[in-house]
């Protein structure tokens, strides 16, 4: 099936150039907003995700009307192929049915996954320049040495209830385990 989606910017705004364009292309269910595109809360474009289904077509009038940024673009193509949902947008000629189309597509998960691993790339780079001048990164330990003992000795003892523990000290049961688990190790 061929959902069609349609956004305007602003309320003075006639999406008619675009739902004209997305009928006369075949869509048989047609969403709108008028809403800016840097908005991420679209109440269209929800509902075209709780509609399309494996096989579908999503047709735009043009890229820019679906994502509000290259980011936020590549996330709704990630999402679409995952889905097996193809994507056609009648302006740029991108039709993921065809082998060209496919290739574009491709080419836009490519870029996507090279921008991931540059951003993993400075992460890296600034943990280690960090570290090089003596800063330590992550979050600060919940218990200093003495309670940890404390908290440990406790457990082990079994007197009292991991809960009773948890509130004697100050920590949820997820982090009173894992300070057990390393004491065992």
């Amino acid at each position: 099936m061929l959902i069609g989606y349609a956004r305007v910017s602003t309320l003075d705004q006639n999406p008619n150039l675009q739902t004209d364009a997305l009928k006369q292309a075949g869509c048989e269910k047609i969403f709108k907003d008028k809403i800016s595109g840097t908005t991420a809360d679209r109440p269209g474009l929800a509902k075209v995700k709780e509609v399309l289904r494996k096989g579908d077509t999503l047709v735009v009038w043009r890229l820019d009307r679906l994502g509000r940024s290259l980011k936020n673009l590549l996330e709704w193509m990630m999402w679409l192929d995952q889905e097996g949902i193809a994507l056609k947008s009648l302006q740029e000629n991108i039709d993921t049915t065809t082998s060209t189309g496919k290739l574009v597509f491709h080419i836009f998960g490519a870029l996507a996954e090279f921008e991931r691993n540059l951003i993993q790339e400075r992460t890296q780079a600034g943990l280690t320049s960090a570290r090089a001048r003596g800063k330590v990164g992550g979050r600060p330990k919940k218990l200093n040495t003495d309670k940890k003992a404390l908290a440990i000795k406790l457990y082990n003892e079994k007197e009292l209830s991991v809960d009773k523990i948890c509130e004697m000290v100050g920590v949820a049961k997820p982090t009173l385990y894992r300070y057990i688990r390393a004491s065992n190790n």
